[in-house]
């Protein structure tokens, strides 16, 4: 069983840094075994030999010792975080253009995710702000960037086709970006235990054109304009509450 099918830009760095992980840990596992067949077969017992005890103080058993702790870090240790360091910085080290991206904030609570998309002004937090439970549509080919704050408690966005695991918390805004490569519908599901019903709290990432995002967009604005009203209703009265 192996990762779920890549459907992002920079979806194949972290599954490329997982392989050189798998590939270096190896490498060093099969080195211990062998190392440890080969003095079963040195130092078994045999006819005629008596045993010899050592406490592991002597100048070459620490040469050894450093010379393996040396060889771990600089050939595992070393080499995993210059590999981590270069993927790190091409999936979260540059943001994508705020004015260029496909902008959504998604608010979790338990057990649902919400997803504002802006109106034509382009600013959340307004009248014309249109609101979802549990699905997201995003454009293939353009950066989406991705705005998460909880309403409640810890929430985390996981979107596991396309790489992306980003805390939700209360009082704080975090941001996660991606873009996606490839059409379809992806499930989006939270990583962190968030209550007695977490294993309800799963919705689904609509990945389409231009066109067929900013159409649905269109359709469900005009389909749900009253269920728009009873949101922003709620959220001025808990944004007073607290």
């Amino acid at each position: 069983m192996g990762f779920p099918e890549d459907a992002s830009l920079h979806g194949h760095l972290l599954d490329r840094l997982y392989g050189h992980a798998f590939w270096l840990t190896l490498a060093a596992f099969l080195a211990v075994v062998a190392i440890l067949g080969w003095c079963l077969v040195r130092y078994r017992a045999r006819p005629g030999r008596l045993p010899t005890y050592t406490h592991g103080s002597g100048r070459g058993a620490l040469l050894l010792s450093l010379g393996l702790a040396f060889a771990v870090f600089v050939g595992i240790d070393l080499n995993l975080a210059l590999e981590d360091h270069r993927v790190f910085d091409a999936l979260v080290g540059t943001p994508p253009d705020p004015a260029k991206a496909f902008r959504i904030q998604v608010m979790p609570q338990q057990f649902v995710w919400n997803v504002r998309y802006p109106g034509e002004d382009g600013e959340f937090g307004t009248d014309d702000d249109l609101t979802t439970l549990n699905q997201i549509h995003v454009p293939a080919g353009r950066p989406v960037l991705v705005e998460l704050r909880s309403m409640d408690v810890v929430h985390s966005f996981f979107l596991p086709h396309f790489r992306i695991k980003q805390d939700a918390l209360p009082g704080l805004t975090t941001r996660a970006y991606f873009q996606a490569t490839k059409t379809g519908t992806y499930e989006v599901a939270c990583a962190e235990l968030c209550g007695l019903e977490h294993y309800r709290m799963r919705g689904f990432l609509h990945v389409g054109s231009e066109e067929e995002v900013a159409e649905w967009i269109a359709r469900t604005r005009e389909e749900y304009g009253a269920d728009q009203e009873l949101w922003r209703a709620w959220t001025r009265m808990k944004r007073e509450s607290d």
